[in-house]
């Protein structure tokens, strides 16, 4: 369908076509040696928008967010194939530095993973102090005041600014986590099941935060909680495996769309329970 000049609305959000897409997989493969784990995936994220990934365990949604921010490749024997574009550019162009690619396109793991020997103050900072100088303490607590704050998180950690990130609640660990992301500024933040480890209290602020924070940031998250992509993303993408164990993408739409009137019978199965 051409959407160059449609505007679409979810929830309370507008967005129109002619804003583009700011990251864009095209004809993406992802492999892990000879095994092909996902194949063929056109995808295009729009600014300031929150799209959920959903699909059965090992269709391949954690491989697929991992290429868009060049984490895949960490992985031995890992390459892809296809392109992905971020703000137009493909980031895989030889030459490209992937930690500046991942400076861009941060990204939040399922499980919190702060630095247990850092501080909460020193944690927020940590990326931040590898892309450039923070010669005064002063400059450190301003940023980590900025984007803890952006995090929802400042008043809960202000008077604990000295302790160990790993000290913090599961649920604080991971905003911290998200408040981390934050400070290198990138454009776009992956969230891998962020929620998965968190009861459901945790889950609704981070919930809460991913809302916020469409409003600045394009948010893509992998998430197996169906209420969870229904409450916080306007656009999802349903993957699935496919005879060859290969992950593709089966159907890509507006939330509202694929939640109550999906035009592929795999995606409703899947959403209504009846497989995955």
């Amino acid at each position: 369908m051409d959407t160059t000049k449609q505007t679409e609305t979810t929830g309370s959000r507008s967005f129109s076509g002619n804003k583009g897409y700011i990251l864009k997989a095209e004809n993406l493969r992802a492999f892990y040696g000879a095994f092909l784990a996902v194949k063929d995936v056109n995808l295009d994220i729009k600014p300031k928008s929150i799209t959920a990934i959903i699909g059965p365990s090992g269709c391949g949604k954690s491989t697929l967010i991992r290429c868009f921010n060049r984490m895949h490749e960490v992985t031995h024997g890992a390459r892809i194939s296809g392109k992905v574009l971020l703000d137009g550019e493909d980031i895989y162009t030889p030459g490209i530095d992937p930690v500046s690619i991942r400076t861009r396109i941060g990204m939040v793991f399922q499980k919190p993973n702060p630095f247990p020997t850092m501080s909460v103050l020193e944690n927020v900072v940590a990326g931040r102090r590898l892309t450039s100088v923070l010669s005064k303490r002063t400059e450190m607590e301003e940023i980590a005041e900025k984007f803890l704050r952006q995090a929802a998180l400042w008043d809960e950690v202000k008077d604990k600014l000295k302790q160990s990130g790993a000290s913090l609640s599961g649920g604080q660990q991971q905003r911290l986590c998200i408040a981390r992301a934050l400070a290198v500024e990138p454009e776009v933040i992956l969230m891998d099941e962020p929620c998965s480890a968190l009861d459901p209290i945790a889950t609704l602020k981070i919930e809460d935060l991913m809302r916020g924070l469409a409003k600045d940031y394009t948010i893509v998250i992998v998430t197996h909680n169906m209420q969870q992509a229904g409450r916080v993303s306007d656009m999802t993408a349903f993957m699935m495996m496919g005879d060859d164990r290969a992950g593709g993408l089966i159907e890509f739409g507006r939330t509202d769309q694929i939640f109550t009137n999906p035009k592929d019978k795999r995606t409703e199965d899947y959403i209504t329970g009846r497989f995955g």
